[in-house]
């Protein structure tokens, strides 16, 4: 059945499961949101969804076409208010959705009918072998990036990364580099296992960049690298 959803588009962000995200909230119409979720006595969880703007648009009149379909909804975890009724709030990703409908006037924010996309469940022996693959490439990624030249330091990491599926999946699509668009199709991915597979190749490609990128003489801040999005 749908679902009423209030709706926090982001321009730069996409959200993903058990992942923490803090948001400064001090637009008038998303304090509203605020306010309200944290007004509410019933022991549901407050939570809004947040779903990503398409690269190139605004929300105004067109914001069906200007959102992603799918989005993460973020539970309510800390509030924090200021005198002047801004809010500093930490939220953790649940649930992904797929919006089927917005409505832009009842409310200040957006309002979006959704439906709750299924719980992954396993996906067999596959995600078990991509996990033991994506665990070394994502360690080898985030030393290059760190600029950590030992093995010993990447195995280190290795073995501080969760061996679930959809955990480490979840974790490796919030916290490489990548656009905008890379990052919504991992969300969007139906599976743990097709969320991995994606995963391999981009963290080749990555890992394959900041090497690229660190053995040129001048540093990196100093480089604009503009990435092709075909």
């Amino acid at each position: 059945m749908p679902e009423e959803l209030a709706l926090f588009p982001l321009g730069h962000t996409v959200l993903f499961p058990g992942v923490v995200l803090p948001l400064h909230v001090f637009e008038e119409r998303y304090r509203e949101l605020v306010r309200t979720l944290v007004a509410r006595e019933d022991p549901q969880p407050r939570r809004f969804g947040v779903v990503a703007i398409r690269q190139g648009w605004e929300i105004g009149p067109d914001a069906v076409s200007a959102l992603h379909a799918v989005g993460c909804a973020a539970e309510l975890r800390r509030v924090s208010r200021y005198p002047d009724g801004r809010f500093d709030v930490v939220t953790v990703g649940s649930e992904r959705f797929r919006l089927l409908s917005i409505d832009s006037s009842s409310k200040p924010y957006l309002v979006g009918q959704v439906e709750w996309l299924p719980a992954e469940g396993p996906d067999g022996g596959e995600a078990d072998l991509l996990v033991a693959a994506v665990r070394t490439l994502f360690a080898e990624y985030a030393a290059a990036a760190a600029g950590l030249r030992t093995g010993d330091e990447a195995r280190e990491l290795t073995q501080e990364l969760p061996r679930d599926p959809a955990a480490l999946s979840y974790l490796v699509a919030s916290s490489a580099i990548l656009t905008l668009e890379d990052k919504q199709a991992l969300l969007e991915a139906g599976t743990a296992a097709a969320r991995l597979r994606a995963e391999l190749r981009l963290l080749k490609r990555e890992t394959t960049m900041v090497r690229r990128l660190r053995a040129l003489p001048v540093p990196i801040a100093e480089l604009q690298v503009t990435q092709s999005l075909s």
